[in-house]
């Protein structure tokens, strides 16, 4: 980690103190962000705080997060439920830069927290996906108009379209597979038997009885962690009313959460059948995004899926 910040000579620190209770000594960069920078901020009082900064035209996405954030900790509350959404205490632009003030989150090694702790963190998201069918969660939320959300954020650093739409199926071709394919077709990757594909993927997804439970989105291993007093946390969101499966798809992705995590889950609310051949549909979508994103082989991998995905009877 690299030493605290001089506070005569962060340009940072002045907006950064308006906002605090307390006496801000500096800032020192943490691991936490692949897509903004990430910061300890240390107060005198022993205290600490986390925040995220990047260009002035990073804002919206850091807005996107805050607005997330807040949508889950509703139904936390709603739902008196042993997670951790971090708060979001100030977001704002300072000069060039963008920045959001959140909560400090005391993380342990996913090892560390032992598989019934990881039973415990299912559980509880399987009550916040059920918490959030009792109500709106925030501005803009509805329970009436299917699956969506009140506004578009993102995924990573990509757009990701929302609005409302009646079928879950129609809301998952065309607010996200489409964008996501269109994008690679625009950098020249064109994948084989996509067309195919999203003529049967409505289908294939309105079978099961998709509920519009608020789902984090972006539930891969780097966005949800263990705290020392054994409650689960949930930040990093992509949120809109989705079918719940896609908080599980992905969690099986990039390496995955423990299996106690899913067992606790199913003991919880068991998933509809045919669950597990839906994963590869659901995570076809951040392999998308990924190769618009990164590049690399994630593409290879994305014409992998829809190949055999097509394949099947």
């Amino acid at each position: 980690m690299s030493p605290s910040v001089d506070a005569h000579s962060d340009p940072l620190l002045p907006w950064l103190q308006s906002q605090v209770d307390g006496v801000l000594l500096g800032r020192r960069s943490v691991s936490g962000g692949c897509i903004h920078q990430a910061w300890c901020l240390e107060l005198a009082d022993g205290r600490r705080l986390f925040a995220k900064t990047n260009r002035a035209s990073a804002l919206p996405l850091l807005e996107a997060e805050a607005s997330g954030l807040r949508a889950l900790a509703t139904v936390v509350a709603r739902g008196d439920l042993p997670l951790v959404i971090p708060a979001p205490l100030a977001l704002g632009q300072v000069g060039e830069q963008a920045v959001l003030l959140l909560e400090w989150l005391d993380l342990v090694p996913s090892a560390a927290a032992g598989p019934e702790g990881w039973r415990g963190f299912g559980r509880a998201l399987a009550g916040l996906h059920r918490a959030s069918l009792e109500a709106p969660c925030g501005p803009g939320d509805r329970l009436d108009t299917g699956f969506g959300w009140g506004e578009d954020n993102v995924i990573g650093a990509s757009p990701q379209p929302n609005g409302w739409l009646p079928d879950w199926g129609s809301f998952f071709l065309e607010r996200r597979l489409v964008p996501q394919l269109e994008r690679l077709a625009a950098l020249g990757r064109h994948l084989a038997g996509a067309e195919q594909l999203l003529a049967l993927a409505p289908r294939w997804l309105d079978s099961h009885g998709a509920q519009p439970c608020l789902v984090h989105g972006d539930l891969w291993g780097g966005n949800a962690a263990r705290l020392r007093d054994g409650r689960g946390a949930l930040f990093d969101p992509a949120v809109h009313r989705g079918d719940r499966e896609v908080d599980l798809a992905m969690a099986q992705l990039f390496g995955g959460f423990p299996t106690g995590f899913f067992s606790g889950y199913y003991e919880a609310w068991p998933l509809p059948q045919g669950h597990r051949r839906r994963v590869a549909l659901y995570n076809l979508y951040h392999l998308l995004n990924h190769a618009n994103l990164f590049g690399g082989g994630y593409a290879a991998q994305a014409q992998k899926v829809i190949e055999e995905l097509l394949a099947r009877p």
